[in-house]
């Protein structure tokens, strides 16, 4: 017995009790009933259940997913990825009396299939390690299979176009990452990675956004385990000091080092340049150089409301 809600006539009937409209009906799965909780009064039966069947069918019994439908589509793979894979038969029923498989796969994955998705699988990997979120892996991934089916870029290691283009996607998301962070965790080297990235962007006739101090200021603060006063104050001796042209030709990672190391040392949290310089992937003598560079004028490059455990006057020379 069921009752519909009066009102709008196109609305969908709703399955409710007569005797109390209000209540949240309860669905007994295993006979496909919808029952009233305040009376027991069966208000619809024969329910079908649109959950997912969770019976294998499987020959591996170790499998802890005994889903059956397959993985989910892949719209960057060649026909979305939707063919049917037989596995290797382990019973006799499996071959013929010549020892045959009597089921065999007529269409196999493509080279090119098989190359995109290992180069898939290592970007996912090289994000993993370095913590990056989803939108950048299919960005990725977009990325790569744009330059691959181009070939524009033949003779290169798929794995020094995929370093690169998660160098590419990362900039292009507004959470940029050093050439020294990418080559960390991937098998190319620096220079490769750089190469790559230039090809690519003339390739596909893109470009980034120029990097600059703040992109990597919090992240290199943070892992620092930095309050954020000197964050802050770090944050605005670095702008300052590109905006008085005192730090012309430096790289804004350096710059960024240098002042971090002096906010660190003018307040009570002080971090040695060995310190900065692991976090922010410069040499040390990176950092002194820019240091000193800005060093002359460090009274003007403060914020006004900083807080000094160490005056201006007694900061380190070097």
């Amino acid at each position: 017995m069921a009752s519909t809600s009066r009102g709008d006539a196109l609305a969908l009937p709703r399955v409710q009790c007569p005797n109390h409209p209000e209540a949240i009906l309860v669905e007994d799965y295993r006979a496909g009933d919808m029952i009233c909780p305040e009376c027991g009064l069966v208000v619809g039966d024969r329910v079908i259940d649109v959950g997912s069947e969770w019976r294998t069918f499987s020959n591996e019994k170790a499998l802890k997913d005994p889903s059956r439908v397959g993985d989910a589509q892949n719209p960057l793979l060649n026909g979305g990825d939707l063919t049917t894979m037989i596995s290797k038969g382990t019973g006799a029923a499996s071959f013929d009396e010549f020892g045959n498989s009597k089921y065999q796969n007529r269409r196999t994955m493509s080279s090119s299939d098989r190359a995109m998705l290992n180069a898939f699988k290592e970007i996912t990997t090289m994000a993993d390690r370095i913590n990056l979120p989803r939108n950048i892996i299919d960005r990725t991934n977009n990325l790569f299979k744009q330059v691959y089916e181009q070939k524009s870029l033949k003779g290169r290691a798929n794995d020094a176009i995929a370093s690169a283009c998660l160098y590419i996607a990362c900039r292009q998301e507004g959470v940029p990452r050093t050439f020294k962070e990418i080559c960390a965790v991937s098998r190319i080297s620096k220079k490769e990675i750089g190469r790559c990235f230039k090809l690519i962007l003339k390739a596909l006739e893109t470009s980034v956004d120029l990097i600059t101090t703040g992109d990597f200021m919090s992240r290199f603060c943070s892992n620092l385990g930095l309050p954020k006063q000197v964050q802050m104050a770090a944050t605005y001796i670095a702008r300052k000091a590109v905006e008085l042209d005192l730090v012309p030709g430096r790289s804004p990672i350096s710059v960024a080092a240098a002042a971090i190391y002096m906010a660190s040392q003018a307040s009570a949290e002080k971090k040695t340049q060995k310190e900065i310089g692991d976090i922010a992937g410069v040499a040390d003598v990176t950092i002194r150089q820019s240091y000193r560079l800005i060093y002359p004028r460090a009274a003007e490059l403060f914020p006004p409301d900083f807080k000094f455990d160490t005056p201006v006057d007694k900061l380190p020379q070097l």
